[in-house]
């Protein structure tokens, strides 16, 4: 299995996602060895068999030749830098590079998605392929477009099926401003795989409209939610005649937080007692905390930047709605985590956990005004509150990753046949 995030390697829900989907593949006697770009830490033990690509030493002159695909032209640069990094984070992680290529003299991997990416995906296609050639197994695994490359070199040498997990789309990240060469790897992908998992009717008619893959091709497995002792675990003491309305996720276009901030001043200036909380990182982050500045709400509007594990949980308990407005969303994991807490959730009708949630309030990502509306009549109604738990609970009974594991299992049989 191949993949760019796996707890506590992450950066947002696709390690969600690849942590539950191989816990449960791993309770059905599934053996997963999974690749990550790099461990940026200490390793520590998991369900799975963990490696680093970037542990593996690299024959020099493995990318010439043009192993891909025609067209793309990738020439490979030694750099460090990164979005918002500081002088000091470079001094520090220059010393560490430093180190480890005059240690190993193996290729630098971050594992990060920065300025850098294409070079890094290519990176981690050349050691997963020399790392799969001394490994023994039975399908390739690929989870979105940054295992491409990998999957596609593994599948040519080893002959072995492989099947393509689509969790995002070049579309849902970029609307129609797309990179086309992330867009040519997608295709690429979805073309070469034997089979293809989508994350949801969604994307998957997405997928056959936008790329012209065949619908027969494709197999939705909706995500899924870890249930754990959730919300008891914190008891958080709410202030008495105060809301906290939560967007938690990445501070980017595809997430919608625009439209979450619009909402949140219509609000804010009309009604006393209530709370936003933007919780994530991202490029829009820095424009948002001006705007807030300038609106004259940034005291009852938060941002937290990154959070992760108990921070995670500890702010879903802590909040009385949860919201995502976002612009194009494959599945979204994180409604179904917070109804794990008891919070009510508003969704986007451009997502595709809302094939789930059906009884979820949803509203158009570029509708503020109703936005607004929903937010205020989910804190002001109990009785509307308690309502939709309910409903999306009974909802969330078969949205287990077991349920998952046997769908996937169904498309390795498939490909194995």
């Amino acid at each position: 299995m191949l993949g760019w995030e796996f707890p506590p390697h992450i950066s947002g829900g696709l390690g969600t996602a690849c942590f539950g989907l191989t816990r449960a593949l791993v309770n059905r006697d599934v053996e997963v060895l999974f690749v990550l770009p790099s461990f940026r830490g200490e390793r520590q033990e998991s369900h799975v068999r963990l490696l680093a690509a970037d542990e593996v030493p690299v024959p020099t002159g493995y990318f010439e030749g043009g192993i891909f695909f025609k067209g793309l032209d990738v020439r490979l640069v030694d750099a460090m830098l990164r979005p918002y990094m500081t002088g000091g984070e470079y001094e520090s992680l220059f010393r560490r590079y430093a180190e480890k290529k005059e240690d190993r003299g193996y290729l630098e991997l971050t594992g990060e998605y920065g300025t850098d990416l294409l070079s890094e995906v290519m990176r981690y296609a050349a050691a997963s392929s020399v790392l799969a050639a001394t490994e023994t197994f039975d399908v390739i695994h690929a989870h979105d477009w940054m295992s491409v490359f990998a999957a596609v070199q593994i599948r040519r040498a080893s002959g072995r099926p492989m099947v393509f997990h689509v969790h995002s789309l070049e579309y849902d990240r970029s609307g129609e401003s797309i990179d086309r060469q992330v867009y040519d790897i997608e295709r690429l992908g979805m073309e070469e795989a034997d089979h293809v998992i989508s994350v949801s009717a969604y994307t998957k008619e997405r997928m056959t409209a936008r790329y012209g893959i065949d619908a027969g091709k494709i197999t939705v497995v909706h995500n899924a939610v870890s249930r754990g002792e959730a919300a008891e675990r914190y008891h958080v003491v709410k202030p008495v005649g105060e809301k906290t309305v939560l967007f938690l996720g990445r501070v980017t276009f595809q997430k919608g937080p625009e439209y979450f901030l619009a909402a949140a001043e219509k609000l804010i200036k009309a009604i006393p007692g209530i709370r936003f909380v933007m919780a994530g990182s991202g490029d829009l982050l820095p424009r948002l905390m001006e705007r807030a500045e300038t609106m004259g709400i940034s005291e009852r509007f938060h941002f937290t930047g990154f959070l992760r594990g108990e921070e995670v949980e500890r702010m879903y308990a802590a909040s009385d709605l949860y919201v995502m407005p976002s612009v194009s969303e494959p599945f979204g994991i994180s409604p179904l985590e917070a109804l794990l807490y008891d919070v009510p959730v508003i969704i986007s009708k451009q997502s595709g956990v809302g094939e789930i949630l059906r009884h979820a309030l949803k509203v158009d990502f570029w509708d503020v005004e109703e936005l607004a509306n929903k937010i205020h009549a989910v804190l002001a109604y109990g009785g509307l509150s308690a309502e939709l738990l309910e409903r999306c609970r009974e909802e969330m009974i078969e949205v287990t990753w077991e349920n998952a594991a046997t769908r996937t299992l169904e498309v390795y049989r498939k490909v194995l046949r």
